[in-house]
């Protein structure tokens, strides 16, 4: 298969999700699909439901019709081990980190470990420090609970978990929001880079402009209970009026501008 076969290979495949909380319609019948090896990013106005998607994927809200795959496979359809090996194939990055405040930060990174694997604890051990260097942080900040680190610090041990058994696939749920914004683009510049390292196909919630001009390779906007996908340049060209107004609009322009300065 050629290279850009390979590129076409849909991990994620949504049909006709509808999404609604009593009367309220949030998603109208979506098709998405996420190809292996890219970054997706996925943006809309607040209440468009970015992660009611991301959660839908992942199966932690059922929706009220509609089909999922995952690597192949149809997510309703699946149960007991054979849902837990698709769900071992994925990490997960919460908006908040979602560190367990009691734990130390190897204990968090080792949670995965724990519900998918068994593995001693030496091991385990050895590969939460060997996720941390992954994602820059030193080696003493295993022993610290989450309370002890920066906002930076909480997403980079956030990410070390997602990575904790060596996904294809990477969920990230507004990753660089509460960080100022050289924290911001150091986390971009490491996704880019792991991504590119690990081969890793990323689905990433973002409002970002500057993480959506560095790091993505297409973008899904969710606007009108629908969904639209392209890259940032074919979007720009969109005449839909919130589009217009994110990609074109003052802060849209100041991503773009600093980009072409990169």
């Amino acid at each position: 298969m050629s290279a850009s076969g390979q590129q076409r290979e849909p991990i994620i495949q949504v049909r006709g999700i509808v999404n609604a909380f009593g009367d309220s319609v949030i998603h109208d019948h979506l098709d998405l699909d996420v190809y292996r090896g890219e970054v997706l990013g996925v943006v809309g106005g607040s209440g468009a439901g970015k992660s009611v998607l991301l959660r839908t994927i992942i199966g932690l809200n059922q929706p009220r019709s509609g089909s999922i795959k995952v690597f192949g496979q149809e997510m309703s359809h699946l149960e007991g081990p054979a849902l837990h090996a698709v769900q071992a194939r994925w990490g997960v990055l919460f908006q908040e980190g979602a560190l367990f405040s009691s734990q130390t930060v190897a204990e968090n990174i080792q949670v995965p470990m724990r519900e998918y694997t068994h593995m001693n604890q030496a091991l385990m051990n050895e590969i939460a420090s060997m996720k941390l260097s992954m994602v820059g942080l030193a080696e003493e900040t295993a022993v610290k609970h989450p309370s002890e680190l920066s906002g930076g610090m909480k997403k980079r041990a956030g990410l070390a978990r997602a990575l904790a058994l060596d996904p294809d696939l990477v969920f990230l749920d507004e990753p660089t929001a509460g960080l100022d914004p050289i924290s911001a683009s150091q986390f971009d510049e490491l996704i880019r880079d792991l991504q590119k390292s690990l081969g890793l196909t990323v689905f990433m919630v973002t409002h970002d402009l500057d993480t959506l001009h560095a790091i993505t390779d297409r973008i899904a906007v969710l606007v009108d209970k629908k969904i639209k996908v392209g890259t940032i340049d074919s979007l720009r060209r969109d005449p839909h009026p919130w589009i217009q107004e994110y990609f074109n609009g003052p802060r849209g322009r100041a991503a773009l501008a600093s980009q072409e300065h990169h």
